[in-house]
Formats: structure tokens, C-alpha cells, sequence
């Protein structure tokens, strides 16, 4: 999906992954008019992509088309903070409730971790294979915790892990002195590690794919809008696509759809990527082997080391649109621009005066009960995936693999997983969604401040924590 609203030429300039792709970013030609194939694809992002490779792969006599309003890697897919990693946007918790009953529920959740864990080797597999440069490093994922009442959330969620049963190496809690022997921030008291994350060049990747499916003889027909989506039928602008499989891979666009203004909504993420910084900075940060990085404020910060030796570092922040509105103009936020970079400088005081050479954002699409679901209705052929919060580098692969199970007709150990199937609720109607969702989004800027100062636990955000679950 898209707004289509973007010349050809500038695709290049809409984030620092996009013009360090190494690719020119010509568009592909347009559906033609009318056609029919086996399986229609809707969303050329991650999601539309492996559903389409993994398919090819699995039946190579399955003709397969791949509709995108834009380009492959327009969205989230290409704009990304670039963590291939394990998490999940539901808990295990959630997870478990979606099997019906306890003992059975606590398997399926468990599996699904696993499953997701696996998923990240999964995805640098397949990169390996199909040549895909896209500066992979696992290195984990390391969460600081900075502050009294980070710290306690950090134990909590060691504690949590271990109840549940997953394995030490998972998740473990490192105290100040390991943390910095990782990496060496400001006020730091603890940490978490998981090793279950790589850093990848996001851009990269999502084109690396596109050939690749190419390579399977699926088509992809860019500049192509979808404009509404039914049973076994594609309208587009461009002629009508039948199928017998139609899958929706449209993630943060899907409320643009006819009839999905309320499925997710589009929530912006914001992002900058300093200039290369020299050895010697990097000698007093650390980060030796590309790990991730995070804390445990409330208001979601990620970031990771480049390859060419950058900081890229986003997080929330921006307002939610009435109405679910996505525009180009909602990519960039100056004023969020710049809390981004004193929320970098703060963790890294070295960094003070260092340039930011590229700032960018994009939506992401959120479910209701912020949990992704991957499923198929036989009975009309309609298929879906999304509502990855932000999380869906490596769930999107998990999402295709189990997509081509569902469209083969095939029992696995992938459909039985909790998610398969799962229906969230739908978003409450304006104007209530507009003021709860931005809301809870001040809410938790205001606890993250009320941390720093009380140095105990924020009430305030244990106030507001019903509004997003």
C-alpha cells in the first residue's frame, strides 16, 4: 500500500537505510490491466515478500503477483530502526490466554518464543543464501536501566522469564560492571541481555528480497494501488487481479483500506543517524559487536550501531493522526527530531555536538490488544498478516512461513502457534481513539520525568497502562 504520492526519483532520499541501499530505485512496471494468478499479494514490505518467497519456494508452479502502490520497501520495511530480533509485540502471558486453557496455553505461548528465537538465525540464513548483503552482525540486544525504577522493571522481567521457564541464556540480568564492559552509558545501574537480535540494514534487506522472489518468477507490479480488497478480487487503478488466495500485507497502511479504517491504526515512529564517528568515540560507547540497544524508560527508544560506524536511534513520540491519517508530511517531526537527539546525548554525553545527517520516520500498524496475528479464511480465500508494533523485521518471516503453510493446506507445527488465527478487536471510533491513544503517549513522556525525579516507579503510568493493553 501507500499514498502514492512520492516521484519516482525520490525514494532514495526517505531515510538514511534508503539511500545507502545501493540501489537506484527505479520502480518496476505497473499491473498491466487485468489478470488472473494463483495467489495475490497486497504490500510489497516484509511481510508481502517472504509470504511470496517462501510460497514460490515451497510450489514453484504457483503463479504469484505482488501489488505495491509505491515501491518494495516504501514503508516501515525499508525506514526501520534495523532490529532482526526476537521480540514479540504481545507477552508470553497474552500469548498463553489465546490457547483457552492454562497448561495448554503456557505450551503455545512457549513455542511461539522459541519459534520467534529461531526466526532471527531464519532470517541471516536466508540473507546468506540469497546473497543478500544486509551488514547482519548479531550481536543481542542489550536494555539498560537507568535509575531505581528501571532497574526494578529490568529484575521483574528476568524474574518473569524465569517463571515462565525460558531458558538462562534467553535473558539474563547483568549488574553495572558487566553492562559496561558492553557498553558504557550514562547513569546506568543495570542491564538486560537477550542474544537473540541482529542489527541489519533494513533497506537492504527488503530489496535483497525483492530480487530474490523475482528469481522465483513471482511478479511484482509497483506504482500499482490497491484500492480495495475481497473475496478472490484485487481492485487496483491499474485493472483487476483475481486469485484464489488474496493475502493483506499492508501493515500500517491498512487503515487506508475500505472497511479497515478501524483493523490497526498507524502510530509514527521517528528516527536520526549521526554522521561515521571516529575509533576513539567508539572506544568510550563500546558496542564492540553491533548490539542493539534500548532502556527501560516507557517511551520506546531503539538503537543500534551501523556498519559504517553511525548511530541510528528513534523512538515514539510522535502524535497520533485523527481519523488514522498517514501523510509524507507526518514523516518528519523537528520537534521530536530533536528529543530524539538529546535522548542520545544523554545516554552518551560524548556525543554532545555531533551531526545528524539523516532524520526520517514512518508509521507502524498497531492492533488494538498490540498483539500480531497471521491467519487465512478458506472460505473466502482472505489472508493476512501484521500489527507488529514495531517489531516485525523478523516476525514478518515467521508471518510469510506460516502464510504458506495456510495457502498449502499444510498442519504444522507454524499453525498451530497462538497467533494463527487471532482476530484483535477493533479500535475504538473517533474522537475517543484520537484522545486515548495520544493520551497514554504524553502519559508515559510524563512518567519517564516523573522516574528521573522521584526515582521510584511512576503512578502515573500504572494509571494509564489500561488504555494500551
Amino acid at each position: 500500500m501507500g499514498s502514492a504520492l512520492n516521484r519516482p526519483g525520490s525514494y532514495g532520499r526517505l531515510s538514511f537505510w534508503h539511500e545507502s541501499a545501493g540501489d537506484d530505485w527505479t520502480p518496476r512496471p505497473a499491473l498491466p490491466g487485468d489478470r488472473e494468478v494463483d495467489v495475490a499479494i497486497v504490500g510489497a514490505g516484509y511481510t508481502g515478500l517472504w509470504t511470496a518467497y517462501y510460497l514460490a519456494e515451497a510450489d514453484p508452479s504457483l503463479s504469484i503477483a505482488v501489488l505495491e502502490s509505491e515501491v518494495c520497501g516504501f514503508g516501515a520495511s525499508g525506514r526501520n530502526g534495523g532490529w532482526c530480533s526476537a521480540l514479540f509485540p504481545a507477552e508470553l502471558p497474552a500469548l498463553a490466554a489465546l490457547a483457552g486453557t492454562e497448561a495448554g496455553g503456557r505450551e503455545s505461548a512457549l513455542a511461539q518464543h522459541a519459534a520467534m528465537r529461531a526466526t532471527v538465525d531464519e532470517v541471516t540464513r536466508v540473507a546468506a543464501a540469497e546473497g543478500i548483503d544486509a551488514h547482519v552482525a548479531k550481536g543481542g540486544t542489550i536494555r539498560l536501566a537507568r535509575g531505581p525504577a528501571q532497574l526494578a522493571r529490568a529484575r521483574a522481567e528476568v524474574d518473569e522469564a524465569r517463571h515462565w521457564g525460558r531458558d538462562p541464556d534467553d535473558l539474563e540480568l547483568l549488574d553495572a560492571a558487566r553492562t559496561g564492559e558492553i557498553v558504557r552509558a550514562q547513569g546506568v545501574s543495570g542491564a538486560t541481555y537477550t542474544p537473540d537480535c541482529a542489527a541489519i540494514h533494513p533497506a537492504r534487506l527488503v530489496r535483497g528480497l525483492a530480487l530474490a522472489v523475482e528469481r522465483r518468477e513471482v511478479v511484482i507490479h509497483e506504482r500499482t494501488r490497491v484500492t480495495h480488497i475481497s473475496p478472490r478480487e484485487v481492485r487496483t487503478d491499474q485493472g483487476t487481479v483475481r486469485a484464489e488466495t488474496v493475502v493483506r500485507a499492508t501493515e500500517a497502511f491498512t487503515s487506508q483500506l475500505p472497511g479497515h479504517r478501524r483493523t490497526s491504526i498507524p502510530v509514527y515512529s521517528l528516527v536520526i543517524a549521526t554522521e561515521p564517528l571516529p575509533p576513539s568515540t567508539w572506544d568510550e560507547i563500546g558496542l564492540a559487536r553491533r548490539e542493539t540497544f534500548s532502556d527501560f524508560r516507557h517511551l520506546i527508544v531503539y538503537g543500534q550501531r551501523t556498519a559504517d560506524d553511525r548511530i541510528v536511534f528513534g523512538g515514539r513520540g510522535a502524535p497520533y493522526h485523527a481519523g488514522s491519517r498517514v501523510d509524507p508530511s507526518f514523516d518528519r517531526d523537528e520537534s521530536v527530531f530533536a528529543r530524539i537527539l538529546a535522548g542520545l546525548v544523554d545516554l552518551f554525553p560524548v556525543l554532545r555536538g555531533v551531526r545528524v545527517t539523516h532524520a526520517w520516520g514512518g508509521p507502524l500498524g498497531v492492533p488494538r490488544d498490540w498483539c500480531a496475528s497471521v491467519g487465512l479464511d478458506p472460505s473466502t480465500g482472505l489472508a493476512w498478516a501484521g500489527g507488529y508494533v514495531g517489531d516485525g523485521v523478523a516476525t514478518t518471516n515467521l508471518a510469510g512461513r506460516t502464510l504458506r503453510d495456510l495457502v498449502l493446506r499444510q498442519d504444522t507445527d507454524l499453525t498451530g502457534l497462538p497467533w494463527v488465527n487471532h482476530r484483535s478487536p477493533s479500535w475504538e471510533p473517533e474522537p475517543l481513539r484520537w484522545l486515548g491513544v495520544n493520551a497514554a503517549r504524553i502519559a508515559f513522556s510524563a512518567a519517564d520525568r516523573e522516574e528521573a525525579l522521584t526515582r521510584r516507579p511512576s503512578l502515573l503510568a500504572r494509571a494509564v497502562a489500561p488504555l494500551v493493553s
